[in-house]
């Protein structure tokens, strides 16, 4: 019989064992901060019938969506984690309390073509609070926490949220009488950081059909820069002429009052009118958090408040603030950046143990201790010689070795070897445990990203 070549489809992530272990710190971390948050764990399904995951969709998400048919049944792959959410809300309403507060870290499909950090299956990380009729404010407020946290605990320090409110620039774009194409334009303006003010000017112009001067004053709005307090004070001079941009602009005000007592410092905020998310989906506070020194990698976590996040699936009023890390992408260009840290452990255990003599039971014995001790412990039993056995170690980046022989067992030692250093040691059970914590703790005591 002829042999398949065996292959991953194109736009298809398969890591090795040792970054696959680095992913895997990245998750804990995430799942480790939403959790200080109070957020809950949630996994919904991967299949869904295509017209609830197409109830808000068309146009392009059609387009990219994987659908097939099971018999009778028209199933579709997931797309994002929003959209399940909202079948999830609208489905189990009377079991939930609200505010609702969940995490989710999973993947989606996108049948869009492959191409360098772009995948067609993904993992997302999404945090969303929903609320039950209505949602405070403070909670667009601590999302900008959430996220300095989870970074500053990823190892970065030089980050940028950016935050805007889409009241003010609907309330703007009304103020021009331009109400009417306020998503044209927001669409626009958001390809500002790729192809730049002339080219955007351009587009409004040639494709939305502004005049020149309503093109000026847009971008002219749009490039108020300078501190948070400086850029507030000078949206203040807009006030009073629009009841939607003074609804926004108070709430992009409440956002920023918040944000010292949430620990977030200004170095890592900043107000940008430029900011606009192109989905008509987001209806207040907006957010995008780029790499100050990475810039061409864009947006690495996005998002921000929605009216209603079900109205497809219910007519109770659920509003929502949302964000969403496209972790396969970061994880791919921070790999390829050199960002991540090789000197965290990878191996898939702790502890190898070599058993040197026939009985096994003392050696198993010693596993099981270990093991319950909190050590992630292997027990090596295979017919090798012992180069290829230390070798073994060596290749998966165990940190630790330990032999145990007749000589070992008769005085009630444990012959550990570190791997890294070379150090050896025959000490009691109790002493190489201590040891062995003592040098995973400081082994992992590094940030799983690196700054350079």
């Amino acid at each position: 019989m002829a042999k398949m070549t065996p292959r991953t489809l194109s736009g298809f992530m398969e890591l090795l064992p040792a970054p696959q272990q680095q992913m895997e710190r990245i998750m804990e971390i995430l799942r480790t901060t939403y959790s200080r948050y109070g957020f809950t764990p949630l996994d919904t399904p991967l299949i869904e019938a295509s017209e609830v995951l197409l109830a808000k969709g068309g146009g392009e998400t059609e387009k990219q969506i994987y659908r097939f048919s099971k018999g009778d049944a028209d199933l579709s792959l997931r797309f994002d984690l929003t959209v399940p959410l909202a079948k999830y809300v609208a489905l189990h309403y009377n079991d939930l309390s609200f505010p609702f507060r969940r995490y989710q870290i999973g993947k989606v499909y996108r049948g869009e073509r492959a191409q360098r950090g772009r995948f067609r299956e993904f993992y997302q990380a999404d945090i969303d609070i929903i609320g039950d009729g209505k949602l405070d404010i403070i909670n667009e407020a601590e999302i900008p926490a959430i996220i300095c946290q989870t970074f500053t605990a990823l190892g970065l320090k030089r980050f940028q949220i950016r935050v805007n409110n889409r009241k003010i620039l609907n309330g703007f774009y009304a103020m021009q009488e331009l109400s009417d194409k306020s998503g044209d334009i927001m669409r626009t303006v958001d390809k500002l950081d790729k192809i730049g003010a002339e080219k955007v000017r351009k587009l409004l112009v040639d494709e939305i059909a502004l005049t020149e001067a309503q093109a000026d004053e847009i971008l002219k709005f749009i490039a108020i820069t300078g501190s948070n307090e400086e850029v507030l004070t000078a949206l203040q001079a807009y006030a009073g002429r629009n009841e939607t941009f003074d609804e926004g602009l108070g709430e992009l005000n409440t956002v920023v009052k918040y944000l010292a007592a949430f620990g977030v410092g200004e170095a890592n905020f900043a107000v940008d009118l430029t900011i606009a998310r192109g989905l008509d989906y987001y209806t207040g506070t907006v957010y995008e958090t780029t790499l100050l020194d990475h810039p061409e990698i864009g947006s690495v976590c996005s998002g921000g408040r929605y009216d209603n996040l079900a109205e497809y699936y219910t007519d109770r009023q659920l509003p929502g603030v949302g964000i969403s890390i496209g972790l396969t992408r970061l994880f791919y260009v921070l790999g390829e950046q050199g960002l991540l840290n090789p000197e965290l452990p990878t191996a898939p255990a702790d502890v190898l143990i070599l058993p040197m003599t026939e009985d096994l039971a003392p050696a198993i014995s010693l596993a099981t201790a270990l093991r319950s001790a909190g050590i992630r412990t292997q027990l090596y039993t295979e017919q090798k010689k012992f180069k290829a056995k230390m070798n073994y170690a060596n290749n998966l980046g165990i940190p630790y070795v330990v032999f145990l022989g007749d000589d070992e067992i008769a005085a009630g030692v444990v012959a550990c070897k570190d791997m890294v250093t070379g150090e050896q040691t025959k000490l009691g059970f109790d002493e190489t445990l201590a040891r062995i914590h003592a040098g995973l703790a400081e082994k992992n005591s590094g940030c799983v990203i690196l700054e350079k």
